[in-house]
Formats: structure tokens, C-alpha cells, sequence
């Protein structure tokens, strides 16, 4: 089952940034911090990180990306002078809101396949997987501590991995 599942983001992320790259000049991470970004009104690294899954390190490509294009401002936490928040120009929503458009076609098309109490279900079933994800790695590093074998030491940082985080 989760080869589907993974077969099928694979899918729609590849064909979805096809068309972004080609009409918009946008990429896949990119169009994911818009869409977070749309929602919110200032939005962390770190919590797009947590929310679409995507890497940090990522996630701060896309914002230099977006800032030396005009798309977003950063600027510090009021609260965590640490952090550098991230907000939408005008230029952004006009941007994110013309690939939106696009997005519901897609949709449309992937779903037409179901019945409508099909896709309420799906989207009721798909929001429950999504909540149980951290039982998931819960579980895995519990399978793992009592059946695998020990983690290799490594030679160089995880991919993926970003200030001192494991992978």
C-alpha cells in the first residue's frame, strides 16, 4: 500500500513541477512554501519543514530563491530573534495565485476516477495517515532498537540532515 501511496506523490509532484517550471519558472518546493505561505501570514523554515516534510536545508534554498526574486521578505521573529520569518509580496500571492488555478484541474482529474462519497472518504482516511505519521517513526525506531542492527557510524553528515539533527 505504501508504494502507491508513494508512487502516486512521486507522480503528481514530478508532472506538477514539469508544468510550474514551464509556464511559471517555478519548482515543487517553491509552489509548497507558496501555498504555506498563502495561508499564513509569516511562516518559519522550520515550520515548513515540520508541515510539508521538506528538508530544512531545502526550505532555505527556497527562500533565498524567493527572496532574490522578489516573492517573499524575511525578516526576524519579533519573539525569537533567532528565527527568520517569511512573508508573502504582493508579487508572491499574485504568483501563487495564478498557479493555483492550475492545481484544482489536476485535482479534478486525479479524483474524477471516485465517486463523491469516494473522495470524502479518501480525504478523511489520507488526513488520519497523515496525523498518524510520527506513530510511524515511533514504531520504526522500536522495530528497529529491538530487531536491527545498529546504526552505522557515518563518515559524513546524513543527507538531509542540517545543524547538528540527525538523520
Amino acid at each position: 500500500m505504501a508504494h502507491h501511496l508513494t508512487w502516486i506523490a512521486n507522480k503528481l509532484s514530478r508532472g506538477a513541477s514539469q508544468h510550474y517550471l514551464a509556464i511559471f519558472d517555478v519548482g515543487i518546493e517553491i509552489w509548497r512554501c507558496l501555498v504555506l505561505l498563502a495561508v499564513e501570514k509569516e511562516v518559519a523554515a522550520q515550520q515548513i519543514s515540520r508541515v510539508i516534510g521538506l528538508d530544512k536545508g531545502a526550505v532555505s534554498r527556497c527562500f533565498k530563491e524567493m527572496q532574490s526574486r522578489g516573492l517573499i521578505t524575511l525578516g526576524l521573529d519579533p519573539n525569537d530573534g533567532r528565527l527568520r520569518m517569511a512573508r508573502l509580496t504582493p508579487k508572491g500571492r499574485r504568483l501563487h495565485d495564478r498557479i493555483k488555478a492550475v492545481a484544482p484541474v489536476r485535482e479534478r482529474a486525479l479524483l474524477s476516477v471516485l465517486t463523491p462519497q469516494e473522495r470524502q472518504a479518501l480525504v478523511g482516511l489520507l488526513r488520519r495517515l497523515h496525523e498518524n505519521l510520527p506513530e510511524v517513526e515511533v514504531a520504526t525506531k522500536r522495530y528497529l532498537q529491538e530487531h536491527g542492527p545498529a546504526p552505522k557510524k557515518r563518515s559524513r553528515p546524513a543527507a538531509g540532515a542540517q545543524d547538528g539533527d540527525s538523520a
